[in-house]
């Protein structure tokens, strides 16, 4: 799973200013949606608000990984943001989240494309090296560097 190919530069917010969850994922909607990857942003944010009710999506290490299943989806992306203030996400660690990869997966996807990104990306949270990176990069040229190395 190439995660780059599935980040749009106009998905990528490096600082997002956001004082809670929901504005964090409404505007990484908006972005997914500016890069074509999300035709109907209500039906999207539905799917990402119930998952994220079953669940907080906040992984732990100042992360989160906010995701859904749409049919508001036209073809798999990722939207990526750096918060300029950590924000509190009902995380598994309770440490507020300042880094969030949002999943949009399209619901006529055959397979589990999103289990797919999210192991993809698991696997590289977990080292400290790629979490400290992550939350020190300024732009999206840095982010893009990052992640090439998935």
């Amino acid at each position: 799973m190439n995660i780059l190919e599935l980040l749009n530069e106009q998905a990528i917010r490096i600082p997002l200013d956001a004082a809670d969850k929901n504005t964090v994922i409404s505007e990484l909607i908006d972005s997914l949606a500016a890069a074509g990857v999300v035709t109907d942003k209500a039906a999207f944010e539905a799917a990402v608000l119930t998952r994220e009710n079953a669940g907080s999506t906040g992984i732990g290490f100042q992360v989160a990984i906010p995701h859904g299943k749409s049919a508001g989806v036209e073809r798999a992306g990722i939207a990526f943001a750096k918060l300029s203030t950590p924000i509190d996400w009902q995380s598994l660690d309770d440490v507020p989240v300042q880094a969030v990869f949002m999943i949009a997966v399209p619901e006529a996807a055959a397979g589990n494309d999103h289990l797919k990104i999210l192991i993809a990306l698991s696997r590289k949270l977990i080292d400290s090296d790629f979490r400290s990176s992550l939350l020190s990069v300024s732009d999206a040229e840095q982010l893009k560097q990052l992640l090439a190395t998935i």
